[in-house]
């Protein structure tokens, strides 16, 4: 008969959740600019403002399918 330990998976558990901290505290960040429109006045937008707000959704939308499993990530 094989004993079984239980696991002591503290440290495991505190590095996730300094991460998961570090992720509110990004999100966090990221909804105050886009709050404030990502520091553009809307009367002086221009292509190169596009091109940056299209790179951020592009790899936020990497994320997203990843965590989701959505796009080239699903099953």
């Amino acid at each position: 008969m094989t004993i079984r330990r239980a696991t002591d998976n503290s440290k495991a558990l505190d590095a996730f959740m300094t991460t998961k901290f570090q992720i509110d505290a990004m999100l966090a960040r990221l909804t105050a600019l886009s709050d404030d429109h990502f520091n553009t006045h809307p009367d002086e937008v221009n292509w190169g403002d596009v091109g940056t707000l299209n790179h951020y959704a592009s790899l936020m939308r990497e994320i997203t399918n990843s965590a989701f499993k959505e796009g080239e990530h699903a099953d």
